[in-house]
């Protein structure tokens, strides 16, 4: 069973690997797409399914990545500043909007950072001489890498499928690392992490650090993108539906992202055939999915396995029972025979 997720792993890379191939060029950039949200949500699914924070601020950290490329590469400088420029910035404000979180949870927690959302959304719009305000920044560059361009779509994919691939390596190792260990067990129980030595401030500060630089390697790639930015796609609404694919693919699983952010940016392009309609069934399907699946789609195969060790307990139990009962009435019969 260990080996389950390496093996999903393998075959998830062998597809995406292959499918472009089978694709046209809307295709191709929809998958790129889907990637860049891959990465986004890993972030959250860290800060969220890991260290069990509540955050809808997440799409702040995708635009405050977006913006650093699209301004820095504006002003004249590489890509390849950009990127790791904006992984440290969304470093730093992640772990400045986690000292909330050492003060209040759960729904109080949510609604701080969908405050922060709103007012970094906010400084996107109204800031013009940096920002571009409504106007936005067009014209971003993609990157060259050793020498090969990235302009095309296909190139770009597989550079971004490198980029998801590097960052599922490097969330992997750092989930069975003592850090990954210390953010479940905050996660589960927070007193008896701290009385087990967990920095619970430490980790706490750590899974909102972490969870937004992984959100600002994400809004880089989707600056370039995209090739042009405003603030509509950074806005409250972006952040729920970000914590949305989180819920759905399954929080604490590792490929939850891989299923969530599917279902939050591929679904709605297979539902167009409904036009007018495709935003409600969308909506009705992600609502019955919850009511059946609250632990996300990942969850299916715990919940066969336990209701198969349903099964086995209960027949152990009428088993033992029946056995008891035999023997009850054993010992009935030799009592009565004696006297």
């Amino acid at each position: 069973m260990k080996k389950l997720p390496l093996i999903s792993m393998a075959v998830c890379a062998i597809l995406l690997l292959a499918a472009p191939q089978f694709m046209k060029n809307y295709g191709i950039y929809l998958l790129t797409y889907w990637l860049v949200f891959i990465i986004a949500t890993m972030g959250l699914n860290l800060t969220v399914g890991y260290a069990g924070q509540k955050s809808l601020g997440h799409a702040a950290f995708f635009g405050i990545g977006a913006y650093t490329v699209a301004i820095l590469m504006k002003a004249g400088f590489s890509f390849w500043l950009g990127l790791p420029a904006a992984a440290a910035i969304c470093f730093i404000v992640g772990i400045i909007l986690g000292f909330p979180a050492l003060r209040v949870q759960t729904i109080y927690l949510a609604f701080a950072t969908l405050g922060f959302n709103t007012a970094i959304w906010l400084v996107m719009r109204n800031e013009e001489w940096l920002t571009g305000g409504t106007f936005g920044i067009n014209n971003i560059a993609r990157p060259s890498l050793l020498g090969l361009s990235l302009d095309g779509n296909l190139a770009y994919y597989y550079f971004t499928l490198g980029v998801s691939v590097l960052m599922a390596a490097v969330l992997w190792g750092l989930l069975r690392s003592p850090w990954g260990k210390a953010f479940t067990a905050l996660r589960d129980n927070p007193i008896r992490a701290e009385s087990l030595g967990v920095d619970i401030q430490s980790y706490t500060l750590l899974s909102f650090a972490i969870g937004a630089a992984y959100a600002g390697v994400a809004g880089a790639l989707f600056a370039s993108l995209v090739q042009f930015i405003e603030p509509a796609p950074f806005a409250v609404g972006a952040s729920i539906m970000m914590y949305l694919m989180v819920v759905v693919g399954g929080p604490g699983y590792f490929l939850g992202p891989v299923l969530g952010a599917a279902v939050g940016v591929i679904l709605p392009e297979w539902l167009r055939f409904a036009q007018a309609w495709y935003l409600f069934v969308f909506g009705a399907a992600v609502v019955l999915l919850m009511i059946w699946l609250p632990d996300g789609l990942l969850s299916i195969p715990d919940r066969l396995k336990a209701r198969k060790q349903a099964k086995l307990d209960s027949a152990s139990r009428a088993a033992a029972a029946q056995t008891a009962a035999h023997a009850a009435s054993t010992a009935a019969a030799n009592l009565g025979a004696r006297s």
